[in-house]
């Protein structure tokens, strides 16, 4: 069965965390106003991705800076090309990567609806070298195009368009105009909300997890139980949701139960056992409709 939901709320990392973990096969199908990208996997394992015309790891990469839009898995889906050989985690680990570097791109590149242009540097005489990309970038900032359409014209990632740019501005040979209207309010989107702590079952501090990365720090740790602990807490949370009940006793005790079963050294039939119950728990607090709401949502794990 399909799922959807928000980008905002559950950025490529995690979603992908979801399917992973059970070892489904599928297709991820991601939208973002105009544009529509594509993560394929086979077994759990991501196996080839594409976002226009770029396609591997580099669409991974670009799809994980998504901050806005929606997705939608189909179970079965299958692509018979194979651009991926690299882990899930180590592919989300760059993606992560990349992320914190795209922290230092912003504060000359708002983003990558940003249109740049060509200008003339004051009082330079002397030659300008470029590399080849570079060149290319600075002939394609005609002061028309947006970062993610050079992008498209060169076939490769925006992010790469960006890192370039970054040392062209920085040089004063390129400025970045405010991105045209339309485009901007179909990239902005607010910052995705933090999961809450996982209640320590042991004594010990948890810390907070956020919804972008908690899960794979935990897993680039070789740390299965965490990675376990997250998703139970999701699960605990999207049970809150559908039954309209945040903090409700009786979805708290099995979630807590589940993990004091996950610190006894159990795997991933815990989370299962707890989407069961917890389903159950919503049925009985707001009815049928709800429960098979939560049920949906929580297929990929099953």
């Amino acid at each position: 069965m399909s799922f959807q939901g928000s980008l905002n709320e559950l950025p490529l990392s995690d979603i992908v965390q979801l399917v992973a973990v059970s070892g489904k096969t599928g297709m991820f199908s991601m939208t973002r106003a105009s544009e529509k990208g594509y993560v394929y996997l086979q077994n759990g394992q991501i196996t080839h991705a594409k976002l226009g015309e770029v396609e591997g790891e580099d669409a991974v990469y670009a799809l994980a800076l998504w901050s806005q839009g929606s997705f939608q898995f189909s179970p079965g889906v299958e692509s018979e090309a194979r651009t991926i050989s690299r882990s899930n985690t180590n592919l989300l680990l760059e993606a992560a990567r990349r992320s914190d570097e795209w922290k230092i791109l912003s504060k000359k590149i708002p983003g990558t609806d940003s249109v740049p242009v060509l200008v003339a540097r004051e009082g330079a005489n002397g030659p300008v070298t470029l590399t080849p990309l570079e060149w290319k970038v600075a002939t394609k900032a005609d002061g028309s195009r947006s970062i993610d359409e050079i992008a498209r014209a060169l076939r490769t990632s925006a992010f790469d368009i960006a890192k370039t740019l970054y040392g062209l501005v920085t040089a004063e040979l390129v400025e970045i105009g405010k991105a045209r209207a339309g485009d901007r309010a179909a990239h902005q989107a607010p910052a995705p909300a933090p999961l809450s702590a996982i209640p320590p079952p042991t004594g010990q501090s948890i810390a907070n997890v956020s919804t972008h990365s908690g899960a794979f720090q935990a897993l680039s740790k070789g740390d299965e139980k965490r990675s376990l602990q997250i998703l139970c807490t999701k699960v605990k949370q999207e049970a809150e949701a559908a039954a309209a009940a945040p903090g409700d006793a009786t979805i708290d005790r099995p979630y807590r139960t589940a993990l004091l079963e996950l610190d006894r050294g159990r795997g991933l039939d815990v989370v299962r056992e707890l989407i069961r119950t917890l389903e159950e728990m919503v049925e009985k607090l707001r009815g049928h409709a709800a429960a098979r709401g939560f049920r949906e949502k929580m297929n990929p794990l099953l």
